[in-house]
């Protein structure tokens, strides 16, 4: 199957990912929930640990209301103007996951906002395609495995990464190595993009400090809240109906 669908794209060097892809298909295979489980979380011991240390990361670089972090405050216009361009870098990837799902609505749609977004705003630092209605459609290699069967398997805590599971870790393996753009710049030009790609993460940590602090510092299980919220917001995505719950919420409330 998933050398069918290479071929249809016409890219013959993607073939040398296919021993990636099996080893994506294989981890999101291979741990399932037991029988009345809710959250499929076998490595929770480990996985905790390693929040502990993604938190000990969050807290010396950005800081919190104890603690200053190490990295200045980026201004918030040169923050989106980043974000813009880290998001217009990944419209290629989101393409080519869109043609392997079998939806070319969505890879048309993503393929006419690079166009417009790469031109008009100017590499992409500006968003002008979303002002004349063609938004983002985003799509990952593990919402392509999800689409394909794989099923999602264990949740997991990666480190400098944050929440994941075995599924969406091997999709986002995957995605650096297929991803377009790798294939259309030198070292230099990666190097730049690099640049910009972390900087946007940056930004986006301080634009969003007050969502990240309360859940990694003010909640009374940080580990327990930011796993059920990635899930949920996962299993939105990719339109996985279930019964939510807000962490939020009064237990006890009538």
């Amino acid at each position: 199957m998933f050398q069918s669908l290479l071929k249809s794209l016409g890219r013959p060097g993607l073939r040398a990912t296919l021993p990636v892809l099996a080893l994506a298909a294989g981890l999101g295979a291979c741990t399932r929930p037991g029988p009345g489980v809710d959250i499929n979380d076998p490595y929770e011991r480990g996985n905790r640990s390693v929040h502990r240390f993604n938190t000990a990361v969050d807290k010396f670089f950005f800081g919190n209301d104890e603690q200053k972090g190490v990295i200045p405050i980026i201004p918030r216009p040169v923050s989106i103007g980043f974000s813009n361009f880290a998001s217009n870098l990944g419209q290629p990837s989101a393409v080519l996951n869109s043609l392997l799902q079998g939806k070319p609505g969505p890879a048309l749609q993503n393929t006419l906002r690079l166009a417009v977004n790469s031109t008009i705003g100017i590499g992409g630092l500006f968003d002008p395609a979303s002002k004349i209605g063609i938004p983002a459609d985003p799509a990952d290699f593990g919402e392509t495995l999800h689409v394909w069967g794989v099923a999602e398997g264990a949740y997991l805590e990666v480190p400098f990464l944050g929440p994941s599971t075995e599924r969406d870790l091997a999709g986002t393996i995957v995605d650096i190595v297929i991803d377009p753009v790798n294939a259309l710049v030198d070292t230099n030009e990666a190097a730049y993009i690099t640049v910009g790609r972390l900087t946007a993460k940056v930004g986006n940590r301080q634009r969003f400090a007050d969502t990240y602090e309360s859940i990694l510092y003010e909640s009374a299980d940080s580990y327990a809240q930011a796993r059920l919220l990635y899930l949920q917001n996962r299993h939105f995505e990719l339109g996985i109906e279930e019964e939510t719950f807000d962490p939020y919420e009064d237990p006890y409330a009538q």
